[in-house]
């Protein structure tokens, strides 16, 4: 940084899963074929009235209670004032003074306010023309607006990828950034000391990773831009993905460039007023959210890598829960049964057949594992078998020779009979090549399918070699 610090604010917006857009009855869906799902309303005909989505309303608020934001009584929304050909109305509806939730904090950074607005139309450029499509056009969008407390990439997209986990969470929205459901915006500057620079916005990051590459782009040209002595100009800027640096696009707007004035079309909201905003109700139909769960599972003992993969993942969390905390695993259960749940079910072709295939049996299957009855081979073996029989673990197990077998007759001629078929391995080991022992006992625990004890077989080996 050469001296200086950089300071970043960040604005997400966040298309909302709603049944009808933000203002009108028209389907929400703007991947429906071009300008299928447009009515008067959403295209801006004159005489058209719009009326507030209710459920909207209700993902912004409930969002609002999971990050510890205000939930404001007295809300209003307003007329942003802009031209371009994506906006039908010549202006977008939005919240200015009276957002409906201010303050809160995610992810250790602090937000300033969460606000509703309808998205704009999609812009598609071919040569020398543009083509719009009106399906997203009064679509419902949340946008999340913090406070500059960010000074790195890294945190920044910490921060957008926990509120994505969040909208997913709370079903507010599936906030997939290379659909366009959630869009980063970064203000970005630096100075020498803790005082705010001349502010610079990068528009429309549309993966975590561009988020990261975009600021520390800008970082770095806004520092090289000072010590060379230049000004830092007041901007928006554009992110190009494949070159991997920022670019102008056009000067920074204020605030009062948009001649906000409240939307006269929409009357004045009372929150308090419907029973289902209050705020004790909006708590109670919270669910368990992101931090709480991974507190859970970091009380049961499991690893930093796999709670991770189980609070992004509903259907495999869904499956852990429902198989194995509700019925009261050990600690020791639950590690082995996340491992298999992730590595070789999740993992599988088809992962949620492979999970309805195991409902109900998976705590048997897990406790075979865990008291030794099964190898590591044999587990791996038997979760495939499970999906196409529906028997009892133990007895798929049992008829398929994967149950672990200790017995001296059993290992001694598993034992002789790797032995046999690797001679110039065993001649390697004798040499001194120590490794190789591995290389037999797999091959060993292959020919029984995993049902020899690994431990017991590499003892009768070595002994025979030796």
């Amino acid at each position: 940084m050469r001296g200086y610090r950089a300071t970043i604010g960040l604005e997400i917006h966040a298309e909302l899963r709603t049944r009808t857009k933000m203002f009108c009855g028209t389907p929400n869906d703007p991947s429906a074929p071009p300008n299928t799902n447009v009515c008067p309303v959403c295209a801006g005909h004159p005489g058209t009235l719009p009326v507030v989505n209710h459920e909207a309303v209700h993902h912004v608020l409930r969002v609002g209670a999971a990050v510890g934001g205000t939930l404001a009584d007295f809300t209003e929304f307003d007329r942003k004032n802009y031209f371009y050909p994506d906006l039908p109305k010549g202006y977008q509806i939005s919240q200015f003074d009276f957002p409906l939730v201010r303050g809160g904090e995610l992810a250790g950074v602090k937000l300033t306010r969460i606000h509703l607005e309808e998205d704009t139309a999609t812009s598609r450029h071919e040569g020398a023309h543009s083509l719009i499509d009106f399906n997203r056009a009064g679509v419902p969008l949340m946008e999340l607006v913090t406070e500059p407390v960010v000074h790195d990439a890294e945190t920044a997209s910490r921060f957008a990828r926990e509120l994505q986990l969040l909208l997913r969470t709370l079903g507010a929205g599936t906030a997939n950034m290379d659909k366009g459901e959630m869009r980063v915006e970064a203000n970005i500057s630096v100075s020498r000391d803790e005082s705010l620079g001349t502010k610079v916005e990068v528009k429309n990051l549309n993966s975590f990773r561009s988020v990261e590459r975009a600021i520390e782009y800008e970082i770095n040209r806004q520092v090289d831009e000072l010590t060379q002595g230049r000004v830092i100009v007041q901007e928006t800027r554009g992110f190009d993905e494949d070159r991997g640096h920022t670019f102008s696009q056009r000067a920074k707007e204020s605030s009062h460039d948009y001649r906000y004035f409240p939307e006269p079309d929409i009357p004045k909201l009372h929150i308090s007023s419907i029973p289902e905003f209050a705020y004790n109700e909006i708590l109670r139909t919270l669910p368990e959210l992101p931090d709480a769960r991974r507190a859970r599972y970091e009380a049961i003992g499991l690893k930093g890598s796999d709670i991770e993969v189980l609070v992004a993942d509903a259907a495999a969390q869904e499956f852990f829960d429902t198989e194995l905390t509700a019925h009261k695993a050990t600690a020791e259960e639950s590690k082995v049964g996340v491992n298999y749940l992730l590595s070789d079910i999740r993992g599988s072709e088809k992962p949620d057949s492979a999970q309805e295939a195991l409902r109900g049996r998976y705590l048997p299957f897990v406790r075979l594992v865990t008291t030794g009855e099964l190898s590591s081979r044999g587990a791996k073996e038997l979760i495939k078998l499970m999906q196409t029989d529906d028997r009892e673990p133990s007895q798929i197990a049992k008829d398929a020779g994967l149950v672990q077998q200790s017995g001296d007759e059993y290992i001694s001629r598993i034992a002789e009979k790797v032995i046999e078929m690797n001679a110039n391995v065993v001649e390697e080991i004798r040499g001194g090549k120590r490794d190789a022992l591995k290389f037999l006992v797999g091959v060993g625990m292959k020919e029984s399918k995993g049902a020899a004890n690994p431990a017991l077989l590499l003892a009768a080996i070595e002994k025979r070699i030796s």
